[in-house]
């Protein structure tokens, strides 16, 4: 999968649990369940991503108390929230 090592998640599993939701409950078609599965992920991963555009870094590999990013070529010095 595109985002297998780059999530604190795992993407297979959700996707897997959304699509199996909406076509067993919602009485959705495949295609459907997948969209509505894309758009969680997707949702998902900016979650989980610094915001700084110059970052991009998971919000895990950062100091939330000190706002700084561990990677130690990362220009980011603080998080941003997507407003």
């Amino acid at each position: 999968m595109l985002w297998g090592n780059v999530t604190p998640f795992q993407v297979d599993k959700l996707w897997s649990q959304v699509v199996h939701y909406y076509i067993d409950k919602k009485k959705m078609s495949k295609e459907e369940a997948n969209k509505i599965a894309a758009a969680i992920v997707k949702k998902e991963i900016e979650k989980n991503t610094c915001q700084n555009i110059t970052c991009r870094h998971l919000k895990s590999k950062h100091i939330e108390h000190l706002k700084q990013c561990l990677v130690d070529t990362c220009p980011c010095s603080k998080f941003i929230k997507k407003i």
